[in-house]
C-alpha cells in the first residue's frame, strides 16, 4: 500500500546509496535514479547532496524521511488492523535483539511462531543492548528484546523473561575444585568480561556495586564482545567469566564449565522487550504477545 516512489524514497535514505536501495527493492539502479528525480521535481526540491560517489540527505530529505517513516507506520497498521478482520497477519516485522537473547532464546521461539503467522517476514538485527536500544529510536527495528532496563524515558519496557548471571570457569580450572568464593576473592581472580554497552556487563557491574567492588578493581584480562568467545577463551584458560545461565546450559550438562557460587552475590536480571512510548499494536503487539505465551513451552 506504501506509495511506491516514497517506499524508493525511504529506502535511499535509510541506506545513503542508490545501488544498495536498488538491490533491497529489487528493481535497477537507474529505475531508483527517475523516482527519485520525480519526487524531486514535484517539490521543487533536491532531496540528496550528492558529492563524488557519497549521498547525503538534504535539508529537504531529512523532512521528507520524517514524515515517510509517519506513513509507513500509519500503513503497517492498517494492514495489520484490516487482516485481523479477515483472521490473517502478514507484513514484515523487524526485530531487534541483544547477542545472548539472539543466540539462546528467540531462535526456536521464532521458527514456532513462523508456523502459526507464516505471512509474517521477521528481520532480526542482533547487537548490545545499548545497540539495540538505538536502533529501535532510529526506527531501524519497531520491537527489541535486551538484557536489563536502562530506563530510557522514549522506550516502553515489558518484562519477558528471568535470567540469572553465574560466574563460571572451564572444568579443568584449578579453582574448578571450589564451589563458592568470597565477593572480595574476585579481586584477585583473571577474569573476563563483555564489551562496553553489553547488558551483560551493566548488571554485573551493578550487583558488584552494591558490594562496594568497582570493575576497576578487578583483575580483567580481556572484554569479549559475545558469551560465545567467553566459552571458547574459558576452554584455553584459568579466566573465569560471569555469564548468562541460559547461555551454558549445555556446557553444564556436558561437564565443560563448572558454576562458582559467590557468597551473598545472587546476580538476577529481567529481560525485556522494548517500544517506542506510546500505543502498541500491529505486528510488534502480536509477537509481544506470542512470545510472552510460549517462551515456557
Amino acid at each position: 500500500m506504501f506509495d511506491f516512489r516514497l517506499k524508493v524514497f525511504n529506502t535511499v535514505a535509510r541506506r545513503l546509496s542508490f545501488t544498495k536501495a536498488a538491490e533491497e527493492l529489487h528493481i535497477t539502479q537507474p529505475a531508483v535514479t527517475k523516482h527519485i528525480k520525480e519526487l524531486e521535481n514535484q517539490f521543487d526540491l533536491a532531496l540528496f547532496d550528492r558529492r563524488g560517489n557519497k549521498v547525503q540527505l538534504s535539508p529537504a530529505g531529512e523532512v521528507l524521511l520524517k514524515h515517510t517513516e509517519e506513513i509507513k507506520e500509519i500503513y503497517r497498521q492498517i494492514e495489520f488492523d484490516l487482516n485481523q478482520l479477515n483472521q490473517t497477519f502478514k507484513g514484515i516485522l523487524h526485530i531487534g535483539s541483544s547477542t545472548s537473547i539472539t543466540q539462546y532464546i528467540l531462535p526456536p521461539l521464532l521458527a514456532r511462531f513462523h508456523k502459526v503467522h507464516q505471512e509474517v517476514k521477521v528481520e532480526l538485527l542482533s547487537g548490545n543492548s545499548e545497540q539495540i536500544e538505538q536502533a529501535l529510536l532510529d526506527k531501524k527495528i519497531e520491537v527489541g528484546v535486551i538484557e536489563g532496563k536502562s530506563k530510557r524515558r522514549e522506550i516502553h519496557y515489558t518484562p519477558f523473561l528471568k535470567d540469572e548471571i553465574v560466574m563460571v570457569c572451564s572444568s579443568k580450572n584449578p579453582l574448578a575444585k571450589k564451589d563458592e568464593i568470597m565477593p572480595e576473592d574476585l579481586k584477585k581472580i583473571p577474569l573476563l568480561l563483555r564489551e562496553p554497552g553489553s547488558g551483560t556487563l551493566e548488571v554485573t557491574a551493578d550487583a558488584l556495586k552494591q558490594k562496594g567492588i568497582s570493575l576497576g578493581e578487578l583483575q580483567v584480562e580481556m572484554q569479549l564482545g559475545s558469551t560465545e568467545a567467553i566459552k571458547s577463551y574459558l576452554q584455553h584458560s584459568d579466566c573465569m567469566a560471569f555469564v548468562s545461565l541460559h547461555a551454558i546450559l549445555k556446557e553444564l550438562k556436558s561437564g565443560l564449565l563448572k558454576i562458582i557460587e559467590i557468597k551473598k552475590l545472587p546476580i538476577h536480571r529481567d529481560f525485556y522487550f522494548i517500544t517506542p512510548q506510546g500505543p502498541e499494536g500491529g505486528l510488534p503487539s502480536l509477537i509481544i504477545e506470542f512470545l510472552i505465551r510460549n517462551h515456557n513451552f
